[in-house]
């Protein structure tokens, strides 16, 4: 991968920040791991810079990290010289190339959700055509509309997000918000999801102010999203994780919003580690505590959250500061366990906020998302 400073690559779309930066034949992705300080892209020429990108967290975010796959192959193809192969030649080789960017983070399932729907595409167009210039233009059209989906999603969720809690805590005049990690325009092709709940309420004049923990050990909190906060001039706090419990006695926290990366059939929740914990602690407050996803986060093969595969990441994340890229400060020799994320159980979730309406619960723990999926798809499901 190579560094590119230029100014000239687009830094804001709609006011908001853009870590996903592409033309055709082009891609530049923010690299995360330097924000706040320093604003700096990568140049991404081809699926070997996507899944170093993915895997070493240059990019992150369900949604952002499907789409930094998808568009990566896309550029490798688009400068592809001299393919001699048929088309379901050029087919085998997408198809490869997918393999190879979903096994960059296994949790989050909008990957494989990508990976999946661009085979089909692929599958079709090489069945229909002989040509492999064919295949490969079918593909980057494919990943471009991805990108552009992703975008007007998250809008639908913020908005549908905003009118949703509005209308549940409409006796609280002015809100004031929890998210953990980070779930806006850096984690996703632009406005975010969670993080897109919370701009929506703050356009819409209700929001008080939203807090946001530093999500450690690699502090996405801190560094991402309390940056795109100051940068949209939304009021906000940032907080400990440790703290969170502390805020919420105060009352200070009128609900708890968060992203995910993984939702299982029953509403069982994968998200960054220390959501359980949030949620265990709104539930003891009374706190509705809310996930804004969008529809390719859920995963209807798994039935429950104990089918979720949990990533476990580097020890070098809990030892050395910013996250592993720093000073070591822990003792050498200790042991370490460092999963990225935990699942939250469906039964301390209010709500989950997608880009077709909320999903409730039916009776006190029973989220029937099948049928909502099936209904918001206009498609039987299995």
């Amino acid at each position: 991968m190579a560094t590119n400073s230029n100014s000239s690559v687009g830094l804001e779309v709609s006011n908001t920040l853009q870590s996903i930066c592409y033309k055709r034949g082009s891609l530049h992705l923010l690299d995360q791991r330097k924000l706040p300080l320093e604003t700096e892209y990568l140049v991404i020429g081809d699926a070997s810079d996507g899944w170093s990108a993915i895997r070493e967290m240059v990019v992150r975010g369900a949604p952002a990290i499907a789409i930094a796959a998808a568009l990566s192959l896309a550029v490798e193809v688009f400068n592809l010289q001299d393919f001699n192969g048929t088309s379901d030649d050029a087919g085998s080789f997408l198809f490869q190339k997918l393999d190879y960017l979903v096994s960059s983070r296994p949790t989050a399932v909008n990957l494989s959700d990508a990976a999946t729907k661009l085979k089909e595409v692929i599958s079709k167009t090489a069945a229909a055509t002989s040509e492999s210039k064919a295949v490969f233009q079918a593909y980057i059209e494919a990943a471009e509309i991805m990108l552009e989906d992703d975008v007007a999603s998250n809008k639908a969720i913020g908005s549908h997000g905003a009118s949703f809690i509005k209308n549940q805590l409409k006796n609280i005049e002015r809100l004031s918000v929890l998210t953990h990690c980070n779930t806006g325009s850096l984690a996703t092709a632009g406005y975010g999801t969670a993080l897109g709940v919370i701009r929506s309420l703050h356009t819409d004049g209700v929001l008080e102010r939203a807090y946001c923990t530093e999500t450690r050990p690699f502090n996405q909190g801190a560094r991402l999203t309390a940056f795109e906060l100051v940068h949209d001039k939304i009021p906000a706090t940032l907080i400990a994780d440790s703290a969170a419990a502390a805020l919420m006695k105060d009352g200070r926290v009128s609900a708890v919003i968060v992203g995910a990366d993984r939702v299982a059939a029953n509403g069982d929740t994968a998200n960054k580690i220390g959501t359980y914990s949030l949620a265990l602690c709104a539930m003891h407050h009374n706190i509705p505590f809310y996930v804004a996803a969008p529809l390719t986060s859920i995963d209807l093969c798994l039935s429950s959250g104990n089918q979720i595969v949990i990533e476990e990441r580097s020890p070098k994340e809990l030892l050395n500061t910013r996250g592993g890229l720093g000073e070591q400060v822990a003792a050498s020799g200790i042991s370490i366990w460092n999963p990225a994320f935990d699942v939250t159980p469906a039964n301390l979730i209010s709500g989950i906020i997608t880009e077709k309406g909320v999903i409730t619960k039916v009776g006190a723990d029973y989220f029937d998302i099948k049928n909502f999926v099936k209904g918001a798809v206009g498609q039987s499901v299995v």
